[in-house]
């Protein structure tokens, strides 16, 4: 596919670096020549273009009237919304970033009334992955399949572990409940490795687990290995950002009670206006007498949202020490990603990421709307696994035979499958049928249609 892509902050370089490696054409335009320069010469599916993306005559140098998507993801909602707007007249398909919160009750209309394809609020995102994560507090991370029905969590396995020694092949019998681990993250000497495991591979303490269940499977599997269950009911938010805002709005719907600190008095002042259903607290979350004085180690929930990245690291470690508060900190730099990884911290949340994969996942639909049947997409360890969900339309190689007499690439795993309204954990003498809608974790790159998986 031909992209264009206005804006080369940490969202538009992301995006160009991930849509590139997945084989598309990027068209980039900034108005930051060394950005231009950059990107350019580091990658090959990459031109740049010095310029403003509202200007049609730079969109046309760019190639608009051949693209196939347009995204404008600069720091100004309204120039993105300008921008898309203009290559809409050249009859390409637009996505705008869109960040300010008087904007996000007009979503709908925005993107209705000036039919764009996607409007992403990044923050709002965020704070959507937050509050789904402060639901089932054991998860790192919680990735959603087949209309929310089967759910693919990743955890931290601790010392003395019920699990701890035991073979992949062993934990279903051993714990009497319908899961499969589909990733295992490692860390030897400082290297994180992502693997998908097989029936013999021995899980070990400190082991980074993604399970692949049914929901009500996965509250069961994590009960029997003594993790906590329940949704957090007591959370205090550090940092009254927008991701803070909207974050508090989601969790006092879930019933949640919010205590967020915020040191500007005028915004403190703001937010008690705007959400009077949480404690607004004028002060620096920084202040340890403060946290103590809160009981912050006896709270369901911690969340950093400072915009200081150190900041957030620092006030979740300590947290993390005050007692056993699920913790998440916000962090915008991708620079120290392999520091950060080594440091003891609960779920770390990147919302640059978090808009990028969203992005990217569209276009992942969009090209197989043209010839294959995906229907989401994860990326479930970072540049190494990725999940994706294929609903099967037509007889192929791979239906009703046998799994186990699949000849499959390798490190490709079949992991789940929804047939009208049950799921399935598939075994070896199970069979994938017309209509169902089937989870694969792979580390193959760019994969679009299911029957890439076979060898």
């Amino acid at each position: 596919m031909n992209i264009v892509i206005v804006g080369l902050g940490k969202v538009g370089e992301t995006l160009a670096h991930q849509l590139a490696q997945d084989g598309n054409d990027i068209y980039a335009i900034d108005l930051d020549a060394k950005k231009i320069e950059d990107i350019s010469n580091n990658e090959d599916h990459i031109m740049g273009f010095v310029g403003n993306g509202a200007v049609h005559s730079v969109q046309v140098e760019a190639n608009i009237k051949d693209a196939d998507l347009f995204i404008a993801v600069t720091g100004s909602d309204e120039l993105n919304i300008l921008c898309c707007i203009i290559a809409q007249k050249s009859g390409c398909r637009a996505i705008a970033r869109v960040r300010d919160p008087e904007y996000s009750a007009e979503t709908s209309f925005l993107k209705e009334g000036l039919d764009l394809e996607m409007i992403i609020n990044p923050e709002y995102t965020a704070a959507r992955e937050i509050a789904r994560i402060l639901r089932f507090p054991s998860a790192m991370k919680i990735d959603s399949f087949a209309d929310g029905r089967v759910e693919l969590l990743k955890f931290k396995l601790p010392e003395n572990s019920i699990l701890e020694n035991t073979k992949v092949m062993e934990v279903v019998t051993k714990l009497r409940c319908d899961v499969l681990i589909c990733l295992v993250e490692r860390t030897v000497n400082g290297v994180t490795q992502a693997l998908i495991p097989n029936g013999n591979f021995e899980i070990q303490s400190g082991d980074v687990l993604g399970i692949i269940a049914s929901t009500q499977n996965a509250h069961a599997f994590f009960r029997k290995i003594n993790y906590r269950t329940g949704s957090a009911k007591d959370v205090i938010v550090a940092g009254g950002g927008s991701i803070g805002r909207y974050l508090c709005r989601e969790l006092v719907r879930d019933g949640v009670n919010v205590t967020l600190i915020e040191k500007d008095k005028r915004r403190s002042e703001e937010l008690c206006t705007i959400e009077p259903d949480i404690t607004v607290v004028n002060a620096d979350a920084t202040s340890k007498d403060l946290l103590m004085q809160y009981h912050v180690g006896e709270k369901d929930g911690f969340v950093a949202l400072t915009n200081m990245d150190e900041e957030n690291i620092l006030l979740s470690l300590f947290a993390a020490s005050q007692g056993k508060v699920k913790t998440i900190a916000k962090i915008n730099r991708f620079d120290f990603d392999d520091i950060v990884k080594k440091l003891d911290l609960d779920t770390i949340i990147y919302p640059k990421n978090i808009t990028a994969d969203v992005i990217v996942r569209y276009v992942r639909a969009m090209k197989s709307a043209m010839g294959s049947s995906m229907k989401t997409l994860y990326s479930i360890s970072r540049d190494q696994v990725e999940a994706a969900e294929f609903e099967i339309t037509q007889e192929s190689r791979l239906t009703d035979r046998p799994i186990q007499e699949l000849k499959m690439r390798p490190e490709t795993l079949i992991a789940a499958v929804l047939r009208g309204r049950k799921v399935i954990i598939p075994r070896g003498p199970d069979m994938l049928k017309v209509g169902d809608s089937v989870v694969i974790v792979t580390k193959m790159k760019r994969i679009s249609d299911i029957e890439d998986i076979l060898g």
